[in-house]
């Protein structure tokens, strides 16, 4: 990796943090650069509706919903929204605002759901406008979407993650185990 360089894995964020630290503040660093993020909102929310589809809950059910915006060396460079079913999340810190300690992913192994699995689709498209401003995109620059759906070992999805990041600077791995 060159220096600088910061290669995303989505290996890293579906397993509990060497010390329950910050993913994503750990990767940054890894490079040399600085990640922070920022917590929008958070609670129950209306699925969207290619959410509802993979969390298999009712077109416009209710989830629980938290919206960040990620940061590097200061720039907003991915709007990542996480969802959770109702049954999972309502009443934990999943549903608050607060910073959660040791992540999400412990927090819902702690409550007793343990990703087993989880599905990537990466997507081009062109950002709506709130996504072009949040993001500080140029008029006609397109944005990557990153959907992930973490499986419990019943094959119950327990999470959904939507990920819009400009695809300037963006590399992406992904590592497979065979057999």
């Amino acid at each position: 990796m060159g220096e600088g360089e910061l290669i995303s894995a989505s290996a890293h964020y579906l397993t509990t943090a060497e010390g329950g630290g910050d993913v994503w503040s750990a990767e940054a660093a890894s490079a040399g650069r600085r990640g922070t993020q920022k917590i929008v909102s958070a609670g129950e929310v209306a699925a969207p509706e290619r959410v509802a589809d993979l969390l298999a809950v009712e077109q416009g059910g209710q989830v629980v919903g938290r919206r960040r915006i990620m940061y590097l060396d200061g720039e907003p460079c991915e709007l990542t929204d996480t969802y959770y079913p109702l049954e999972i999340a309502r009443g934990t810190g999943l549903a608050g605002t607060a910073k959660i300690r040791g992540g999400a992913v412990r927090l819902l192994a702690e409550l007793g759901h343990v990703g087993v699995r989880a599905r990537e689709d990466v997507a081009a498209r062109m950002p709506s406008e709130s996504e072009r401003a949040e993001l500080a995109l140029r008029i006609g620059e397109p944005v990557l979407e990153l959907a992930r759906l973490t499986l419990d070992a019943h094959d119950r999805p327990i999470q959904v993650d939507v990920m819009v990041m400009p695809p300037r600077g963006q590399k992406l791995r992904y590592e497979i185990r065979i057999g």
